[in-house]
């Protein structure tokens, strides 16, 4: 006779280590992120989104030359198949993109090599990956905008390319700093949601095109990239810094899910957040203030006050939005540019993780019934 192993549950898996990993450190109750050892402050102020790639795929930030040879190489694979985009003309204009995004990624497997026990294919599709997500997901917004997709340039840099391929114009160098910023804290953050189910999908050996698109549906939900999207709604809800402090009482009273606040983390305020609050000065210095980021701060204090003894506090969620509402980025593309810089670290896990592989296999706590005779149809009741 066997005994059954009794396992504790701990739901949402909730502390549980489940990886070693190399690539990125959080330390919630100091409000502390480390990429490869460098605090995500130093790399925000310093660093560019390439720099930053190449040192979460690399393990070291690159010399000048390593640095201009991964730049040139993410450039050159910018352009897509043209098939696939023509498949992103097909798509319903009233779709959203995030699914979008998911489909057109998947279907680079069509025309990619998919084996991962080749050390320049898995190069190949890690380039490949991070430059072309961005235009799949530019030629998207102007399909659904009745427009012809706009061609990558290759002399630009990541963040200005998408902006030109989603704008039509160059952006003005402020923008592309504060984009590129937003970037580099988007890039990489632990086992999160997203990142873990792309583990799970790589940990099968599934090809890197079907795992980054697993990734995105898995991002696209609103506890997790999504929540910035509902952020900016819930502060549009709001409609004036007058309304802030009532409406934000009644949704504590009713406990509430209050998106862009609390992190499963971040018992402090998350340095992300914070570096994100501070690109708003310069921003709406240059462009002018919106009541939406008036509504914010106002909702800040509002939380900080109430929650924050509680350990609640606003995360990377709570600004991002508003930064890129200003840069006059739609609401929807919110969590697919997430996944434009998201990427980058999905693939660093997707490479670490081939570089020891196990499949994913956990167990369970079995609640149903017990063994029972089969009852014939004639006899059931």
């Amino acid at each position: 006779m066997t005994t059954k192993i009794e396992h504790e549950f701990i739901p949402g898996l909730a502390g549980v280590p489940v990886i070693k990993s190399k690539i990125s450190d959080i330390d919630g109750h100091r409000g502390i992120l480390k990429l490869r050892g460098y605090t995500i402050q130093d790399l925000a102020e310093h660093s560019t989104f390439e720099e930053t790639a190449y040192l979460v795929l690399k393990g070291e930030l690159p010399t000048r030359k390593q640095l201009e040879a991964f730049k040139n190489e993410l450039a050159a694979h910018r352009i897509v198949e043209p098939t696939i985009l023509d498949l992103v003309k097909l798509f319903p204009k009233t779709a959203h993109p995030m699914s979008a995004l998911q489909t057109g990624v998947a279907a680079m497997g069509l025309f990619h090599p998919r084996n991962t026990d080749d050390e320049e294919t898995n190069h190949q599709a890690t380039v490949r990956l991070i430059a072309q997500v961005p235009t799949i997901l530019a030629a998207f917004q102007n399909v659904r905008q009745g427009k012809d997709p706009i061609p990558p340039l290759d002399d630009l840099s990541h963040s200005a390319n998408f902006l030109y391929m989603i704008n039509g114009e160059l952006p003005d160098p402020l923008v592309e700093k504060i984009f590129d910023v937003c970037l580099i804290l988007h890039i990489e953050h632990t086992v999160n949601a997203s990142t873990f189910t792309s583990m799970v999908a790589c940990s099968t050996l599934a090809d890197p095109y079907s795992t980054v698109a697993a990734a995105i549906a898995s991002l696209s939900g609103p506890l997790h990239g999504g929540a910035n999207e509902r952020v900016l709604r819930m502060l549009q809800e709001i409609g004036s810094v007058e309304n802030a402090r009532a409406v934000m009482e009644e949704k504590i009273a009713r406990k509430q899910v209050i998106f862009g606040l609390g992190h499963r983390e971040y018992k402090t305020m998350d340095p992300r957040a914070t570096i994100l609050k501070g690109l708003c000065a310069p921003l709406f210095d240059k462009f002018g203030c919106t009541p939406l980021y008036d509504i914010a701060v106002e909702v800040e204090k509002v939380a900080i006050d109430m929650l924050g003894p509680r350990g609640i506090w606003p995360n990377v969620d709570f600004y991002s939005g508003i930064v890129y509402d200003m840069m006059g980025i739609p609401v929807d593309l919110f969590t697919p540019v997430f996944a434009v810089s998201r990427v980058a670290g999905w693939v660093a896990h997707w490479a670490e993780q081939l570089s020891d592989n196990k499949i994913f296999r956990p167990t369970q706590i079995y609640e149903g019934e017990d063994t029972r005779p089969y009852v014939p149809l004639g006899a059931r009741s």
